[in-house]
């Protein structure tokens, strides 16, 4: 079964309802690898919600964490804000400095994320931490953790394998200038902290408001024991052995939690990139992912790879493949064969699943999601036609289209028009026709290419205009050439759009006119 379904299962068997999260803090642009735990989280939501089972998705944003450091895209009095709260900070406004007439840094992030994730189907149960620390939720935690610090002091030393400093308290307070950097702890009285900044000021923060926050380890597993999470995907970072998960389940329990098992995923990455980085610049946003491909697609990605397998997300042909892949899962989805093999059920369960979970409306029919035309044929019309009018003439003479297109088509073509204007389009799946009046480039070319060509241009001049036919005539002319089937074709592409290979060329000369396209062949 998929891997979203088996979990539910496992979640079943326990008992109870449900409450899976993700979490994310927002200290920059978000990137598609975000969404791998979130989809990922909200897959096995709604494989309970399939399974029968009460299930709430809650999305946490650690809105209570501090800047860390003035990021290249923010101005350099951002230095001022360095260990305060993220919901406590302006935004930047357009040159990277702090907007104290606009929405909080927290927000201005959160904010267009949460829209895209709309895009694609999801739309969770958002908690902010830092309200969860304002309105007193986290007050009994940030207790039972300071009361019992020598013993998660020694979980996290001794899982993690790392000596903490001597001055280690399990809460960090916010000193007078709202930065928790250079506070030390002086002491505890319920609920107060007593604490002296790096300016020399003293003073104390009430564990029962947002005056400061536990360390991530022990927030981490406050969160599992306040809000009842019992699924919660972990990136390969944390879920590492020693990570914050392993701190995280004997700390979670000693706060009277039941955590919950551990699942780790594995990171999306950019082909020969590595893996996203915000801060490295190695990144797609979510919005031009979407502008590129159609949500189901980019569900799809997600849903068709086991958690603990990496996704090399490839702008270039592979995405191609995805998406063509998806069309006839869609299409003609896979049923049981008799004899099938244990691998091929899985195989079978698995793509299923898959389908049914890259929907971007829960239930809704899959067929309602393709367009009906594969992803390099609608690349190559998109390029070769300047217009949506032609684009969709072209289809109805190929057969792809009947009447009016849906409105999926119309939407898969502008976003291939996106794609194929933008950075992300593959080099190899571009195509510019060449101009028979411009400038040959096959004046370097032999007898035998000048004379296949020269067949083909007599044979493609007496047949039907249409790709079976065109694809028709060129075999039969290459069958009869004393050049090899490679240096065919090679010659053949040069002609019409100036490279060694590209996209079927039938399928692109049957989109030419007939005679610019035999100029094309004769043309020195």
């Amino acid at each position: 079964m998929h891997w979203a379904d088996h979990t539910a299962q496992v979640l079943m068997k326990k008992g109870g309802s449900q409450v899976i999260a993700s979490g994310i803090t927002p200290s920059g642009e978000f990137h598609i690898g975000h969404l791998r735990e979130i989809l990922t989280a909200e897959m096995i939501h709604r494989a309970c919600l399939d399974a029968g089972i009460e299930s709430r998705y809650i999305f946490i944003v650690d809105s209570m964490d501090p800047l860390r450091r003035v990021y290249d895209f923010l101005d350099d009095s951002y230095d001022e804000y360095i260990g305060c709260p993220l919901a406590n900070i302006p935004a930047p406004g357009p040159n990277g400095k702090p907007d104290d007439k606009g929405l909080s840094y927290a927000d201005f992030f959160l904010k267009p994320f949460l829209e895209s994730l709309k895009h694609i189907g999801v739309e969770p149960e958002v908690v902010m931490n830092h309200e969860t620390y304002e309105n007193g939720e986290f007050a009994e935690m940030t207790d039972l953790a300071i009361r019992n610090m020598d013993e998660i002091h020694k979980i996290i030393e001794t899982v993690s394998g790392r000596s903490l400093p001597s001055d280690w308290f399990p809460y960090n307070p916010l000193g007078s200038d709202g930065s928790m950097d250079g506070v030390k702890v002086t002491g505890y009285d319920y609920p107060h902290v007593r604490w002296i900044d790096m300016h020399g000021i003293e003073g104390k923060s009430d564990i029962r408001k947002s005056e400061g926050k536990m360390p991530w380890r022990i927030d981490w597993a406050a969160k599992w024991a306040t809000h009842g999470i019992t699924c919660e995907p972990a990136g390969k970072d944390h879920g590492a052995s020693g990570g914050s998960f392993d701190t995280g389940i004997p700390i979670c329990k000693i706060l009277g939690g039941s955590p919950p098992d551990k699942m780790v995923y594995e990171w999306i990455q950019l082909k020969g990139m590595g893996p996203m980085s915000s801060s490295k610049g190695v990144t797609i946003g979510p919005m031009d992912a979407l502008s590129l491909v159609p949500a189901e697609i980019m569900r799809f990605v997600i849903a068709r790879s086991k958690v603990n397998r990496h996704i090399e997300f490839n702008t270039g042909s592979a995405l191609f493949e995805i998406a063509d892949e998806y069309e006839r899962l869609v299409s003609k989805p896979p049923e049981i064969i008799e004899g099938e093999t244990r691998r091929m059920e899985v195989a079978r369960e698995t793509n299923l699943g898959a389908i049914r979970l890259s929907q971007v409306i829960r239930n809704s029919e899959p067929s309602d999601s393709i367009a009906g035309v594969s992803f390099k044929h609608l690349s190559m019309l998109a390029q070769i036609k300047s217009e949506d009018g032609d684009v969709w003439s072209s289809l109805r003479r190929s057969g792809h289209l009947d009447g009016a297109p849906t409105e999926v088509l119309r939407q898969r073509l502008s976003k291939m028009r996106n794609w194929v204007g933008g950075p992300h389009f593959p080099e190899e799946s571009k195509i510019i026709v060449r101009d028979p009046r411009g400038e040959g480039t096959l004046s370097s070319r032999n007898p035998n290419q000048e004379k296949f060509l020269d067949q083909l241009a007599v044979s493609l001049s007496k047949c039907p205009w249409d790709e079976s036919s065109i694809e028709g005539e060129i075999i039969s002319t290459v069958s009869d050439s004393q050049l090899s089937m490679k240096e065919c074709y090679v010659s053949l592409y040069k002609a019409v759009i100036g490279k060694e290979k590209g996209p079927k060329i039938a399928s692109i000369l049957a989109e030419i006119d007939r005679d610019v396209a035999l100029s094309l062949l004769r043309h020195l």
